[in-house]
């Protein structure tokens, strides 16, 4: 399990010719917040400004070091990729709100912990408004997530559920591996 942060900024090399494609200036996400599904390297062009990102499944090894991808035609133009339209920037994440049903404010979202395949595991909170588990561990796992906040800019969270989530002793290894 790693941070979404940890991937920004690593290199992006060929598999097949070891060639150098950029650095990862951010992530994309699908908009119910499951999956990883790509990486945005930038954009470029002074008049058309074109957005570049690799889809993920063109991802070799998401390594410590650099990110290898399966060879150097990778990168596309956001134009070019119709399923990307839906896709969410970490960095339109970084911020939102989290609360409860009952419009209690748990507190904002800080970045995503993702597992090693690119499925979405939990989230860090950069600022945290409640006591007890949450505000202990200052993640919250993915399966308590009720509303994504892709409507209304707010994620909501079953409390009582994360609360629980974060007796079993599974979950709690799994927020303090992130």
């Amino acid at each position: 399990m790693r941070l979404g942060k940890d991937l920004t900024g690593k290199q992006i090399i060929s598999i097949t010719d070891g060639r150098f494609l950029g650095n990862v200036k951010d992530i994309y996400v699908n908009q119910d917040l499951y999956w990883m599904t790509g990486i945005y390297v930038g954009s470029e062009g002074l008049l058309k400004r074109k957005h570049l990102l690799i889809p993920r499944e063109q991802v070799a090894v998401f390594g410590i070091d650099a990110i290898l991808v399966k060879n150097a035609d990778v990168v596309v133009s956001l134009d070019e990729y119709d399923e990307a339209e839906s896709w969410l920037r970490l960095d339109k994440l970084r911020g939102r709100d989290v609360d409860t049903p009952g419009g209690t404010k748990v507190g904002s979202i800080g970045d995503i912990i993702v597992g090693t395949e690119g499925h979405i595991t939990g989230f860090t909170l950069g600022k945290v408004y409640v006591e007890g588990p949450i505000a202990e561990k200052a993640t919250i796992p993915r399966e308590g997530l009720i509303d994504t906040g892709a409507v209304d800019g707010v994620m909501t969270i079953d409390l009582p559920k994360v609360e629980a989530l974060y007796k079993q002793p599974d979950k709690a290894a799994e927020s303090e591996d992130a």
